[in-house]
């Protein structure tokens, strides 16, 4: 018995690693970071472990609008498409709706989705999250949404390249958030063969007095950062459990560009 206890111990350590490792976020993620006026673009919304590419039936979003370059806001919750998405062994529920540009400039994409009850920690997640869609003019990115909570970028989120640093502020009622939890994650498209430890999934950093949180963005591809704070009560079954509010930005990396030069120019 004695020797097999490092064996039991080992197999204890992975479990609890998996399970801190599977950190839920919502994922709001258009076909395309960059598209011209008038072209349309599909956005997909779904719910799960983005690094893990592990997908769950996604409840319905409260609202979705979308913020134009001139500040107009148009409410989008009409058009959303439920439809469905591979999951681990069975197809899960997501939503989808498309847009369709009509001016040069950032648009804006904001859903407040419905709070989650989450079991294992014994709290809802009442989350919002944010996309930045860009359209050949670089007008109006780092603008607030007027969310309760919120990242505004003070770097653009698009046009990045592998490795860049990137800061965001975040806010709380309109004031900077100083000390907050924010959690970096990269979307993985398909599940990867090999997960690394939880340490190089969910990186963590917390913002400085000012509300600014600084992440370096390793890998081409879509990144969520996730402010988090607990913010008031919400019943469960006749008991009162706490509200851990969230606000995820996603802001996408381009993977290597060759840049042709007058002395490329007519080579294949």
């Amino acid at each position: 018995m004695p020797q097999r206890l490092p064996s039991v111990l080992a197999l204890i350590t992975l479990v609890l690693c998996a399970s801190l490792s599977q950190a839920h976020y919502n994922m709001l993620l258009p076909q395309a970071a960059s598209v011209k006026r008038g072209q349309a673009v599909a956005v997909i919304y779904q719910w799960g472990h983005p690094y893990e590419h592990q997908l769950f039936d996604t409840p319905a979003p409260q609202s979705v609008r979308v913020v134009a370059p001139d500040g107009k806001k148009t409410d989008l919750t009409p058009t959303l498409e439920k439809i469905t998405r591979p999951g681990d062994q069975k197809k899960v529920t997501a939503y989808r709706f498309s847009f369709t540009p009509d001016q040069r400039g950032d648009y804006l994409f904001i859903l407040s989705a419905a709070p989650i009850w989450m079991e294992e920690d014994h709290e809802f997640y009442q989350d919002t999250v944010k996309v930045v869609l860009h359209v050949q003019a670089q007008q109006g990115w780092e603008k607030p949404a007027g969310q309760a909570m919120e990242l505004v970028p003070l770097t653009r989120p698009y046009g990045l390249r592998p490795g860049m640093v990137f800061q965001a502020q975040v806010f709380a009622e309109t004031k900077p958030l100083a000390g907050a939890l924010v959690e970096v994650e990269r979307y993985n498209p398909a599940a990867p063969k090999r997960l690394p430890p939880d340490e190089h999934i969910t990186r963590t950093a917390r913002t400085d007095p000012n509300g600014v949180v600084t992440a370096t963005l390793t890998e081409p591809g879509w990144w969520a950062l996730t402010a988090q704070r607990l913010n008031g009560q919400r019943e469960h079954l006749g008991k009162s459990f706490p509200v851990r509010q969230r606000s995820t930005l996603w802001v996408f990396v381009d993977g290597a560009i060759r840049f042709t030069t007058v002395k490329d120019a007519g080579k294949p």
